[in-house]
């Protein structure tokens, strides 16, 4: 895998505080960012590359931590009022999404909305969501600075 990949650990469940410890020293050995949802407090103390606060997060109290520099945080959105948000939150990369359906989206955003609401904010915008080999050549039309997927890497 190219370099530039980055890791998001999603498990909104009980955390295994010694696995994310692993992950994160395997990351760190191969020179890979790593970010873990929705917990800054464990993203910090374990010294990690960042957060990643999902859309369902609406808390606005991640502004007040002291982070270091190169600390990062990413979120998710689906529409103009939760990109309000992730402002609000002090994100730094949006993830929008779906661009295309997927099982859990039966309608995608598709390029011209995707490309309204990136347009909306300043910060960069990740692609995300029902993004595979076949439609994967649609991304150069769009606003996106990257691309995110589970399917597309499978």
């Amino acid at each position: 895998m190219d370099k530039k990949i980055g890791i998001i650990f999603r498990n909104y469940e009980k955390v295994d505080k010694s696995k994310i410890i692993q992950l994160n020293s395997f990351c760190k050995i191969h020179n890979r960012k790593l970010f873990i949802s929705n917990n800054l407090k464990l993203a910090i103390s374990l010294n990690m590359d960042g957060v990643y606060i999902p859309s369902f997060n609406k808390k606005l109290n991640y502004c007040k931590y002291k982070l270091k520099k190169n600390f990062l945080i990413l979120g998710s959105a689906h529409n103009i009022f939760e990109i309000k948000i992730k402002e609000q939150q002090g994100v730094e990369i949006i993830f929008l999404s779906p661009l295309f359906k997927t099982k859990n989206y039966k309608k995608g955003l598709e390029i011209i909305k995707f490309n309204i609401l990136s347009r909306i904010t300043k910060r960069k915008v990740i692609a995300l969501g029902g993004i595979n080999k076949k439609n994967s050549n649609k991304l150069k039309i769009t606003n996106a600075y990257g691309f995110s997927g589970i399917s597309y890497f499978k």
